[in-house]
């Protein structure tokens, strides 16, 4: 049951990130208002119209034929060319800042909004067309709903307005970086939340604990705690998620620990918990918001771009959301309903995130005072910061000495190096 239900999960979030779904649904709707008009002018509403309002009416059928015709050949125009500037813009995105804002950029929905306004408005337009038939010497005219697939299509030449301003916002990367800022900031602030709400847990020692091996392959999307949860009680044990969300799980590796040992029954039903995906994990994980930044900043310092201007911008981002990471434990811990610990969940620990940060930008970055600088200032701030555990602070001091040994290495000037090595010693912790 739980696997069906996960299987479904992966459908649903599929679906919604497809940039057909929005489309699709709005373009049936315009179908279904499309027949409902037809059925009220079989009703007589031309006729009331004509009593109540004749100048709302329009009461020649070739004068209604060209101008829904003229609106059908213009959206579709309008259509061919939205969709052009969606594709060119995740060309661009791909090209100058990160691949991984494709998939964001293709689940916008007001974008797909637009084009399914475009799309629905013709078709419904084109069904009343079709309803334009001959009638002896004269047409049976919808009237009122001519009236409202020109009332459509006016909205939609609003619509391409709004469309060319918001794309134009969509590829500028200060728009870009705070969007994924404001995200990654949100879903950090919620986890600090429910870790100041949760009771401090002691973590046990889980070295000894029975080990449950992966079924499947495919980037780790998390459990369905409330459902693994229910089986530790139900069980009576305890279990470890081995895993970080986001990774790839392979065949045959341990995924899961638990306290007690389990049946092949009870352990296929914790497996069921699990869920995958055939892409890393997105806005639920904070490290995913993280590494869209850094790849940014990684990219415009690289050789064919050379913009330190945005890689500046992103590392003033990473500072904030490095601090919000100091505020949380690097192990995430849910009690049952008894509230005894039930359920031990990894996730990158601070030393490690910090690293892989680092190293990124120190590659491409060493050579750059500016950038060094920068990032000197990014550790002194959070080194300053409060913490909750005061380890994170070894692993500042730890990148403080690292990014000091690159900048000596290559960086020769003698000048900058001595401005350098003074921020570096200037840098006071917060103990």
């Amino acid at each position: 049951m739980v696997k069906l239900k996960n299987y479904f999960l992966s459908i649903y979030r599929a679906i919604l990130s497809s940039i057909a779904f929005y489309p699709t649904v709005i373009t049936f709707g315009f179908f279904l208002l499309a027949i409902i008009a037809l059925t009220l002018e079989n009703n007589g509403l031309t006729s009331y119209l004509l009593d109540k309002a004749p100048f709302l009416v329009i009461n020649n059928a070739d004068t209604a034929r060209t101008i829904l015709s003229t609106f059908i050949g213009g959206l579709l125009s309008l259509m061919v060319f939205s969709f052009s500037m969606v594709m060119l813009i995740l060309n661009q995105a791909s090209s100058n800042y990160s691949p991984r804002l494709l998939p964001e950029l293709i689940s916008n929905k007001r974008h797909q909004i637009v084009l399914g306004f475009y799309l629905g408005t013709i078709v419904y337009t084109i069904l009343i067309l079709i309803a334009i038939t001959p009638n002896g010497d004269a047409y049976t005219l919808p009237g009122a709903a001519s009236l409202l697939g020109i009332a459509f299509g006016i909205t939609c030449l609003g619509m391409f307005v709004y469309f060319i301003h918001s794309i134009s916002q969509e590829i500028q990367i200060n728009f870009i970086l705070k969007r994924i800022f404001n995200r990654t900031k949100k879903r950090l602030n919620q986890l600090e939340k429910e870790e100041q709400e949760k009771e401090k847990i002691a973590y046990p020692d889980t070295d000894d604990w029975y080990k449950i091996y992966g079924t499947e392959n495919g980037y780790f999307q998390g459990v369905s705690t409330s459902t693994i949860i229910e089986l530790a009680d139900e069980l009576k044990t305890v279990f470890e998620v081995l895993p970080i969300k986001g990774l790839f799980i392979l065949k045959s590796v341990p995924i899961l620990k638990s306290k007690s040992k389990l049946n092949p029954e009870d352990a296929k039903k914790v497996l069921s918990c699990l869920q995958y995906s055939g892409n890393p994990i997105g806005d639920e994980n904070f490290v995913f918001g993280i590494k869209q930044i850094t790849e940014i900043a990684v990219k415009a310092m690289s050789p064919g771009i050379n913009d330190p201007g945005t890689a500046i911008n992103a590392i003033d981002y990473l500072t904030e959301l490095i601090a919000g990471r100091m505020q949380l434990e690097d192990i995430e811990l849910y009690t049952g309903e008894t509230n005894q610990l039930r359920l031990v969940q990894t996730t990158v620990d601070f030393d490690q995130l910090l690293y892989n940060m680092l190293a990124s930008l120190r590659q491409y970055c060493k050579h750059d005072v500016i950038i060094s600088h920068k990032l000197l200032l990014m550790l002194k701030y959070l080194a300053r910061e409060k913490a909750v555990n005061k380890t994170y602070y070894s692993t500042i001091k730890k990148e403080i000495k690292t990014l000091m040994t690159d900048a000596k290495i290559f960086i020769k000037n003698e000048t900058d190096l001595t401005v350098l090595e003074k921020l570096a010693t200037s840098i006071n912790f917060n103990t």
